[in-house]
């Protein structure tokens, strides 16, 4: 293991980025990182082993200075770096680091993107996590105070939840209301001890708290403008349910959910004790910048009734639905925003059209008062889709059509499962390597960020 000396020796300070006043241009690297237990059935889910990102990280950093992204999301690998309780392997960070801050780009450091290390053997509903989560982080934040300052503790709670506890795709596969209940109010204590440890071991640390937008409807045939049906009433009050759920984890960790909070009870009846709600209130944390997930064609959803019960189909909403998501969060949380993922699947003309879009859009908002100080294209690059840790089989909320899912699986393919939703577009080769493309919303996202 790497002895525990000051890595970035001779770099820059790195700048504060979203400053009041200012607009950031944010780049992404997908960085999902999910390795299970061994007695797990699933393959490990590590985007930057499968997209090739290990060998070409230089590679890769260039690209995104080259872009003109002055800041960088970036995984930093949880489940490879803490190797045993109190045991870090900086090795592979303190290069990659060193090298972004050296191209001027302030890197934002997802600490946690869907994964644990395997020694927590119940993940993210293990006694052990919250502690576990937050030694990683103080280590972190210590480490590399001044090279990297801007920090996210845990990416999209309320993804990580549905994965993780009520559908029991990722470890630790608990399902329903009752795991998704113990998998958030782990993740919330975990997010609460992490921030304090970020705090306590670099005090000019930023927090960028990430979380995806919920943004759900009925299908216009399941909702009468009379509601007489039974059933359509139902699905109202479901996607009411879902859209309430999607603020819960971001309320639970500044402390909101006391027994007045319209969820306490609701918590409570599936299987939250008041100690621990309690503790969540005492535990209150502040955040410094709220991140904001969107993808006009995935995020929005709509309800409609199905063979095995509700069945989510995602909908374009384009920039409407990015504006209205934002709009929710400002008038919630009244905190400075960013977009922290956005982009689209399709060929390079809807690419392009959705980076000049989107950055109309948040920059309109910005021109009309909304605190919205950034925004991220995320992934630079291709990626590869989630259902190939399962095999294959579709691990969405929301339905994909099977047109969709042949071509994503391409039965000729040295590397199957690749969403075409980056800047580069990832070409295989006969020999299986990766190699990068730009593609013209590279330089629509150039544009934009000149």
């Amino acid at each position: 293991m790497s002895e525990p000396t000051r890595p970035g020796a001779g770099v820059a300070p790195r700048v504060r980025a979203f400053a009041p006043g200012t607009f950031t241009f944010v780049a992404g690297i997908e960085d999902t990182c999910v390795y299970p237990p061994a007695h797990f059935a699933m393959a490990p889910l590590d985007e930057h082993e499968l997209t090739g990102h290990d060998r070409a990280w230089r590679e890769d950093l260039d690209t995104v200075a080259a872009l003109g992204a002055t800041a960088l999301r970036y995984g930093v690998d949880w489940p490879r770096v803490h190797v045993a309780p109190g045991v870090f392997d900086w090795a592979v960070l303190d290069e990659r680091l060193a090298y972004a801050a050296s191209l001027g780009i302030t890197v934002i450091a997802d600490l946690v993107h869907y994964g644990t290390p395997t020694w927590l053997e119940q993940s993210f509903a293990d006694p052990g996590y919250p502690a576990a989560v937050a030694s990683f982080a103080g280590a972190f934040a210590g480490r590399y105070a001044g090279v990297v300052d801007h920090v996210t503790p845990l990416n999209e709670p309320i993804t990580t939840a549905s994965f993780a506890g009520l559908r029991g795709v990722w470890p630790p596969a608990l399902t329903g209301w009752d795991g998704w209940t113990r998998v958030v109010l782990g993740i919330a204590a975990g997010l609460q001890q992490s921030v304090a440890a970020v705090r306590s071991a670099n005090p000019d640390a930023v927090i960028v708290h990430v979380e995806a937008s919920s943004l759900v409807t009925v299908a216009s045939s399941a909702a009468p403008a009379a509601a007489s049906s039974s059933r359509a009433s139902a699905l109202v009050a479901e996607a009411a349910m879902l859209e309430a759920l999607g603020f819960l984890p971001t309320d639970l960790v500044l402390g909101r959910v006391d027994a007045m909070h319209p969820s306490h009870a609701w918590l409570l009846s599936h299987g939250a004790s008041a100690a621990a709600l309690d503790e969540l209130v005492d535990g209150a944390v502040t955040i410094d910048v709220l991140g904001v997930n969107y993808y006009p064609d995935l995020s929005p959803r709509r309800l409609e009734d199905g063979p095995d019960g509700t069945v989510q189909h995602a909908h374009d909403r384009w920039t409407e639905g990015l504006v209205e998501s934002l709009t929710r969060f400002d008038a919630r949380y009244g905190l400075p925003m960013v977009v922290t993922e956005t982009s689209i699947e399709g060929d390079d003309a809807v690419r392009s059209a959705w980076v000049r879009d989107s950055v109309v859009a948040v920059r309109s908002l910005a021109d009309a008062g909304v605190d919205v100080r950034g925004w991220t294209w995320w992934p630079v690059f291709d990626f590869v889709d989630w259902s190939y840790a399962s095999g294959g089989r579709n691990v969405e909320e929301f339905t994909v059509a099977p047109d969709v899912v042949a071509e994503r699986t391409g039965s000729g393919r040295k590397t199957p499962y690749l969403r075409r939703m980056g800047l580069v577009r990832l070409e295989e080769q006969l020999d299986g390597t990766l190699v990068r493309v730009p593609t013209a919303a590279a330089e629509a996202y150039r544009t934009a960020a000149g």
